[in-house]
């Protein structure tokens, strides 16, 4: 799925791995959270991903230029999950639309893990 606009000079299209990029960098940089995650249905291990996977980590659907984002995140041990969801929730609307011009409807957050940070 790509997102496309249009305009006098003519159109823009963004592929959907270019904002799932995007995205995961600006999650990880949100308080609370320990990285993205990915998980493993063969064992249901849950696996920390490196900087250079976090798009592994996410979804994003596009539809009628209406951006759709779900997140598996580890968050860190003793914060408040909600107050993590507002943050990671108005950092990344926010920031992905000022990047894409394109409207977030929706962002779904999955916690897939809890761990202990020095």
């Amino acid at each position: 799925m790509k997102g496309r606009m249009e305009n006098k000079l003519g159109s823009i299209v963004i592929d959907s791995n270019v904002i799932a990029t995007y995205a995961g960098s600006v999650a990880v940089e949100c308080f609370g959270i320990v990285g993205m995650a990915i998980v493993n249905v063969k064992d249901g291990l849950v696996r920390l991903l490196r900087k250079d996977s976090l798009e592994r980590g996410l979804s994003v659907r596009i539809e009628d230029n209406k951006i759709t984002i779900d997140f598996h995140v580890i968050v860190s041990y003793g914060v408040s999950i909600s107050a993590v969801a507002d943050n990671l929730f108005s950092s990344v609307k926010y920031r992905v639309e000022e990047f894409t011009g394109m409207e977030v409807e929706k962002i779904n957050m999955f916690v897939e893990s809890v761990r202990v940070i020095d």
